[in-house]
């Protein structure tokens, strides 16, 4: 009697183990976990940790909740100007609503991958087929990138999914094409240059034209001025000497002393000998002082 009590005591105690652990529910944080109740969701745990259920009514399954990394396969796409170029990008995705995701996608994630392959495909080759190929390139690191997660838009809500990112790996062209292309580029870029160093030749013609000028009325200017203090220092000098000369007392002296300079100027090349005759006007001069 003592063991069969063991027994049905170490039985309810075996069955109250079963039903608590058939009853919690362990969250870990990089998921959220669903209970459902006959196929239907009924609660979602986002906080991590132990939650509980209805024990063998109510089941639960989880989906992640970090951030996902999708490589789409390399695919063709034609441009504006029907050129052909190789796409190879990847997506940044997370679940954004597990019920949605749950409801149109079983909670898998191949796919919702299969889903956002294609619809970033068809933003990639819409966004793509509006502009060049040489403005592809150009754009290819930023603009690109933002112009084909834009058209995606919502597309992918209804699924409980969120794109946070499209990067293109690469997106190039098929090797015959290339070299043309890039030949193409390297002349439009020479002539941008040539075009810029034509615009730096003119401006810095127009420099050296205005400095010139400036330089010439500068010129033209000084040499005025020093003509006017010459005329003006010349006159001053004919004054003084109109001036001396109208003196009697000094008429004499002026005289003398011009007489001097005038024979200094007829004693050259080395010859200090003068000879003058008396009848020259410079004998006169010195005559006239005896």
């Amino acid at each position: 009697m003592k063991k069969s009590g063991i027994l049905i005591g170490a039985a309810v105690v075996a069955a109250a183990l079963v039903v608590l652990l058939s009853s919690m529910v362990v969250t870990y944080p990089d998921e959220y976990r669903l209970v459902k109740q006959f196929g239907e969701i009924v609660k979602v745990v986002e906080e991590p940790g132990v939650s509980f259920k209805v024990p063998f009514i109510q089941s639960s399954s989880s989906v992640p909740r970090q951030l996902q990394l999708y490589d789409i396969p390399k695919s063709d796409v034609i441009t504006k100007d029907k050129k052909t170029m190789i796409a190879d990008a990847f997506v940044l995705w997370k679940i954004s609503d597990p019920v949605l995701f749950t409801r149109h996608l079983n909670g898998q994630v191949a796919q919702a991958q299969s889903r956002i392959s294609a619809t970033v495909f068809s933003s990639l080759k819409s966004v793509i087929s509006n502009m060049d190929q040489s403005e592809i390139i150009e754009n290819r690191d930023g603009k690109l990138a933002l112009d084909i997660q834009a058209n995606i838009g919502s597309a992918l809500d209804g699924y409980g999914i969120e794109v946070l990112a499209v990067e293109t790996k690469s997106l190039d062209m098929p090797d015959d094409n290339k070299q043309s292309v890039y030949e193409r580029m390297i002349s439009e870029r020479n002539n941008i240059a040539a075009s810029y160093t034509a615009q730096g030749q003119s401006s810095a013609q127009k420099i050296i034209n205005d400095t010139s000028k400036e330089i010439s009325v500068m010129k033209s200017e000084a040499q005025a001025e020093a003509e006017m203090i010459k005329a003006e220092g010349e006159a001053q000098y004919m004054q003084i000497l109109s001036e001396a000369y109208n003196d009697e007392s000094k008429a004499d002296f002026y005289n003398f002393v011009r007489s001097l300079d005038a024979a200094k100027a007829a004693l050259t090349d080395g010859d200090n000998t003068l000879i003058l005759d008396k009848s020259s006007p410079i004998a006169q001069i010195f005559y006239g002082y005896e």
